[in-house]
């Protein structure tokens, strides 16, 4: 038997030959054998007895799959709009040319293969790059550029590299609730379990906790549903797939404060009645699954979690770690879902949602690396203690992933209610013209909202918060933005596998000076086909840059404007029905193949 063929069979051991384990045994394959070859793809295939289109389909779909060979060391630039203004284009190029490559080819002796991928969650400490996804360096400058070069040409292997290239430092500036002292390992666990499962249920319903992922649903009543749904398991799930380019938070949190995360979890699973349960940890943050695992074992070692947690016979409950593969469509609950069922991260239609039919068509509740955090506080203080802090509608805190033209780039966390003047003060962004609050997804402010404040009945948001100066082209950010969406879209629906594509073209036109009234005409088009047909929120929010950006910083688009009217060469009308037929949908809701 070849080499080969025992890492698959160790790899499918391991993982008890079940398909819904496909993208974990995809992932540890090409680890150990280099990249995915069509005849690893059809042993998969037949293991797990699947077609060879349906493991094909999941190895194409996520960014960290490779399907064709890469260099033996995978350098991958973080692309976010933070490290470009930091220099990491540049970076790139200089690597590329001292090491005689092409970004996005191989070595011509397989040697190294360099290219860009997005936000990797380093935004307080870019430019930064991952290598051979289990690598980080940050802190990029011409000179470590150089000696990188020199290591990689000698095949010096990455264990050998200095140490202070891989330091990644937590950069906590303001703590409240959250970010102050660790929470002992259990107090929360055993104030819960004395409490009971529905008096602890009804700490978090007078806690008015919502979820910290952006969208804000109340915690109570999601675990509540779970709680009473029909199914005979249940699990629960930390998405802490934060692939939202500025947000950093929960690199932070599973870093210092990775018990409060499993604590909150299995709190989660004592009112809900769980009994398995799963973090889905981002590719990009693969570096720090060792160190989240020793906490598991910790916590087993403990009681706190495995049979009898704590001595309560019948509380049995442990937390395993799902590897996510590049793709950042997976921060949706159930596109998350999919993935954990080894396929592709595809958002579900909805209902029935995940706490009536989740996990393996079984109830569970999903929520994210902070609410957790939030919650195992609020198991053990109460729920008044809580929403003494916020406001009416927003309880507790925030933590905001600060980045971008400050001096003091970091994570910082208030109550709700706080402006956003207040967090430009204190993170030393003196000159700030623009805030991206919440990511690509979530809302550009200019200096006239400043005065605004954070909180869901105001300016709701996932944590990032990024500045840029009054030397920044806001222009070129959205630009960035529409490249980003385009390139994440799952391409499930039309609307949004080709309304991205299209968007980002225009906006390249008018890169190039090309644009006319009419290309805004179009983007304004476009923006309401996206928003009212995407299967997902994706879609639904890819052109909020660009609405956000018009509407406040207007200059930056006219000034691209080659001409005013309508252009002759260009046929709007035949290009708009063509955006519009993408949109129907058949008798047995297919969507249209893509016509342009």
């Amino acid at each position: 038997m070849n080499t080969a063929q025992d890492t698959l069979e160790r790899v499918l051991l391991r993982h008890g030959r079940q398909a819904h384990s496909l993208l974990q045994i995809l992932r540890e394959l090409q680890s150990a054998l280099g990249w995915l070859s069509r005849a690893t793809l059809s042993q998969v295939a037949a293991a797990l007895d699947l077609t060879l289109a349906q493991v094909q389909g999941v190895a194409e779909f996520y960014r960290f799959l490779h399907t064709r060979p890469l260099g033996s060391c995978r350098v991958l630039f973080s692309d976010n709009v933070t490290d470009r203004m930091l220099g990491s284009e540049a970076l790139l190029a200089d690597l590329c040319q001292r090491l005689g490559v092409m970004p996005g080819e191989m070595h011509k002796d397989g040697l190294v293969s360099v290219d860009k991928t997005s936000c990797t969650g380093l935004c307080d400490q870019g430019p930064a790059l991952l290598i051979n996804h289990h690598h980080v360096l940050t802190r990029l400058d011409s000179e470590r550029v150089a000696q990188l070069a020199e290591l990689i040409l000698a095949r010096v292997p990455p264990a050998e590299w200095p140490a202070h290239w891989f330091a990644v430092q937590d950069n906590i500036r303001r703590s409240e609730m959250l970010l102050g002292e660790p929470l002992a390992p259990g107090l929360a666990l055993a104030a819960a379990l004395e409490r009971g499962a529905e008096a602890t249920l009804g700490e978090i319903k007078r806690s008015k906790l919502r979820g910290r992922g952006g969208a804000g649903f109340a915690t109570a009543l999601k675990w509540g549903l779970c709680r009473e749904a029909a199914g005979a398991q249940r699990f629960v799930v930390c998405n802490a797939d934060e692939g939202e380019p500025g947000t950093f938070k929960d690199r932070v949190l599973l870093s210092r404060f990775a018990d409060a995360v499993f604590e909150g979890m299995t709190v989660a699973a004592h009112v809900i009645g769980a009994q398995r349960g799963f973090l889905y940890l981002r590719g990009e943050y693969r570096y720090l699954l060792e160190a989240l695992e020793a906490v598991l074992q910790r916590r087993r070692a403990a009681r706190l979690l495995g049979d009898a947690i704590l001595g309560c016979s019948g509380f049995d409950f442990d937390i395993d770690i799902h590897i996510g593969a590049g793709a950042y469509v997976c921060g949706e609950e159930s596109a998350l879902i999919e993935s954990l069922e080894g396929k592709r991260g595809t958002p579900r239609i909805r209902p029935p949602f995940p706490v009536q039919q989740g996990y393996l068509g079984f109830p569970t509740v999903v929520n994210n690396v902070e609410t957790f955090c939030a919650a195992s506080q609020i198991a053990l203080h109460g729920g008044a203690w809580w929403s003494e802090m916020g406001t009416a509608q927003s309880s507790g805190t925030k933590i905001h992933s600060v980045s971008g033209d400050c001096e003091r780039p970091g994570l910082y966390e208030y109550p709700f209610g706080t402006t956003v003047e207040r967090i430009l003060q204190d993170c030393g962004a003196l000159d700030a013209q623009a805030v991206q609050l919440g990511g690509p997804s979530g809302v550009c402010l200019s200096r006239s909202d400043f005065g605004r404040r954070i909180a869901f009945e105001d300016l709701p948001t996932a944590g990032a918060f990024m500045v840029f100066n009054a030397s920044r082209d806001m222009f070129e950010v959205a630009r960035a933005f529409s490249h980003f969406f385009a390139h994440e879209s799952c391409g499930f629906c039309t609307p949004c596998r080709v309304g991205t594509e299209l968007l980002a073209r225009r906006m390249d036109k008018l890169a190039a000076g090309r644009g006319s009234g009419a290309d805004i005409e179009v983007l304004f088009e476009l923006d309401r086909l996206l928003h009212s047909a995407s299967h997902c929120g994706l879609g639904a929010s890819a052109a909020n840059p660009l609405r956000d950006t018009i509407a406040r910083f207007r200059p930056a688009y006219e000034q691209r404007l080659k001409w005013l009217h309508f252009e002759p060469a260009f046929d709007l009308d035949a290009e708009l029905s063509i955006a519009r037929r993408m949109t129907r949908r058949d008798d047995a809701g297919a969507h249209l193949e893509n016509e342009a």
